[in-house]
């Protein structure tokens, strides 16, 4: 009997295929895909943690006192039996050499199909040993963790999936961010997670890889279990296991016809972004790593608007990447978009996506009760001065391959400002005491505090350009944790109030004579296109995997006629079903514009 779940749908599309559940653990469990060459290795490494273990038992049970109650060594004899039984250790070993699962992945998913089988015993004596396979599972992982560490697989070695040919559909509470940037190249077909919001870690790197996505769902992992097959609808934000025949064959004929649709919109990739009456319009892309400027070139972007750097730091166990790994990473990105310009943003840590490894001496964020308004972005750069002009240096020393613009997070006051801009000049002065070749940047301010929208001329004073982070800017703007489910419902882009702050930034930088972007998740979603024109917007930077079907709405839109949309939107009740209303009539009166309109297109 199948079983539906629901979320928020937050990556368009239909993924179709075999569950592979990432398990919560008290221990930090490393997910990384082990190469074929090391899968044997691998499956010694679980071995020898279990032959490890199995001495602390019978050291510990010899070590009892004589007068240690009979039930002491009872349970160690049970934990030993579990230790030993291949339910265990032989069927993790199995997830390594079909599914190439790392030694610590293996055991969790192992644990959670072993759980199941517990919570539905009928015996209760039997249930309750679930908490000692946990507890035997926990201490094999704290074992992998202290033991031959070198051996886990890197996972910044662009880990592969190697599940056959069968598809598969990753399940998890929550897939931290480290997680995702190892899952980022694999090629699992969707995601599904129980935490999460529309803006949220997980659901803006599924969007960016261009698969079906539902967050939020609650109770998913603990409904689906290793190997169910599911269907992930990323449009109405529901998971169906264990479909019917009938259902399965229709959720089929809806993903053939969204390649087709794919494949007409890939057409456009060589076309430039220029609207009916002749606006041309820049459409650059968002990316995470170096090597990702290529897809953006294979987008059809013709630039790189957001490079999130702190994703260089990520993996790494706590240490930091020095100078000269930085300025390799840049130079790398800078000539891969072979002369088109690249915006780098600093070090954005904090929040949804802290650093592994660092103590809280070094990362204070984690003692602060709400993460987003602590110690992130640039107010931990500035609190780590030695840090920041690392990252400056390696960031004005790749300006000399190509064009860079640098872009500061977070800035909120003019005290902030004069702190970073003293850092900056700091910075220049060292390379040309050392004589390193280093190149000019463009300089902007990110906005997505309410304080910097609406303090923008002191910003347009220092800035050659702004970009305007709508994902925070809705997050601060509403008070609403964006990685919330719980109030997920209540984030809400299209509120008046988001929106006459961006249209303030958008137009208050155009009369200044300086430049303007949305790098957020609005400049990639269509339903915002026309009215981000309609407000003056001539520049959008999303992922590659969303630019063309924006440049669809930029090639059938008149600047002109849109005009009027922007007041109507703004003054509207339901500002959402106005713009929808207002596209679909062709605006006032309706037989102004000619040709059709496509929402969501």
């Amino acid at each position: 009997m199948s079983i539906q779940v629901f979320g928020l749908p937050v990556s368009r599309g239909v993924a179709i295929g075999r569950a592979v559940l990432v398990a919560s653990s008290r221990v930090d469990v490393p997910h990384v895909f082990v190469d074929p060459d090391d899968l044997e290795a691998e499956v010694a490494r679980l071995h020898a943690a279990r032959d490890h273990v199995s001495t602390e038992f019978d050291n510990l049970k010899r070590d009892l006192p004589a007068d240690a109650p009979a039930e002491l060594a009872a349970l160690l004899d049970v934990h030993q039996m579990l230790l030993q039984d291949e339910a265990l250790i032989g069927a993790a070993g199995e997830w390594v050499r079909t599914r190439h699962y790392n030694a610590e992945w293996a055991l969790s998913a192992q644990l959670e199909v072993l759980a199941r089988q517990f919570d539905e015993m009928e015996d209760a004596y039997i249930r309750e040993r679930k908490a000692d396979l946990e507890q035997v599972v926990e201490r094999l992982l704290r074992q992998l963790a202290q033991a031959d560490a070198s051996r886990v697989p890197d996972a910044q070695r662009h880990p592969r999936d190697f599940g056959g040919e069968e598809p598969l559909v990753l399940v998890a509470s929550d897939i931290a961010p480290a997680d995702m940037l190892s899952f980022k190249r694999s090629v699992f077909t969707g995601f599904v997670t129980d935490v999460g919001g529309k803006t949220s870690h997980t659901a803006i790197v599924a969007r960016s890889m261009d698969i079906p996505a539902v967050v939020g769902a609650r109770q998913a992992s603990s409904l689906i279990r290793q190997d169910d097959y599911i269907i992930v609808d990323g449009d109405a934000g529901l998971v169906i296991v264990d479909p019917s025949p009938i259902v399965l064959e229709e959720y089929r004929f809806r993903q053939r016809q969204s390649e087709l649709e794919r494949g007409r919109l890939a057409r456009l990739r060589h076309t430039p972004a220029v609207t009916l009456d002749g606006e041309r319009v820049e459409l650059l892309a968002n990316i995470e790593m170096p090597d990702d400027g290529q897809a953006a070139l294979e987008a059809g972007a013709v630039g790189v608007g957001l490079f999130r750097s702190e994703f260089l730091f990520m993996n790494r166990g706590g240490k930091l990447p020095d100078e000269e790994e930085q300025y390799e990473a840049y130079r790398r990105a800078v000539e891969v978009m072979k002369g088109m310009p690249v915006t780098i943003r600093t070090v954005d840590i904090g929040a949804d996506k802290p650093l592994d490894g660092l103590s809280t001496s070094e990362l204070r964020h984690e003692s602060v009760l709400n993460p987003a308004l602590g110690l992130r972005a640039i107010r931990w750069s500035l609190s780590e001065p030695s840090m920041f002009r690392k990252q400056l240096r390696a960031l004005f020393r790749a300006a000399h391959h190509g064009p860079v613009k640098v872009l500061i997070p977070m800035l909120a006051s003019q005290r902030e400002i004069r702190q970073t801009l003293d850092n900056i000049a700091h910075v220049q002065r060292q390379l040309t005491d050392a004589g390193k070749p280093y190149g000019q940047v463009e300089l902007g301010a990110m906005i997505e505090v309410p304080a910097a929208a609406l303090t923008l001329p002191i910003f347009l004073q220092h800035f050659d350009f702004i970009s305007i982070g709508t994902n925070d800017l809705i997050q601060y703007t509403l008070a609403i944790d964006r990685a919330d489910e719980a109030v997920a419902h209540l984030y809400d882009p299209w509120h008046p109030a988001v929106l006459s702050l961006i249209r303030s930034c958008i137009e208050q930088a155009r009369a200044a004579g300086k430049g303007v972007s949305v790098c957020g998740e609005m400049a990639g979603d269509p339903a915002f296109t026309e009215l981000l024109l309609a407000m003056g917007l001539r520049s959008f930077s999303m992922h590659p995997t969303q630019v063309a079907s924006v440049k669809q709405r930029v090639l059938r839109a008149d600047t002109r006629r849109l005009l009027p949309l922007a007041n109507v939107v703004m003054q509207a009740a339901d500002p959402e079903q106005a713009c929808a209303d207002w596209l679909l009539s062709g605006g006032a009166p309706p037989a102004s514009v000619a040709g059709p309109v496509v929402v969501n297109g």
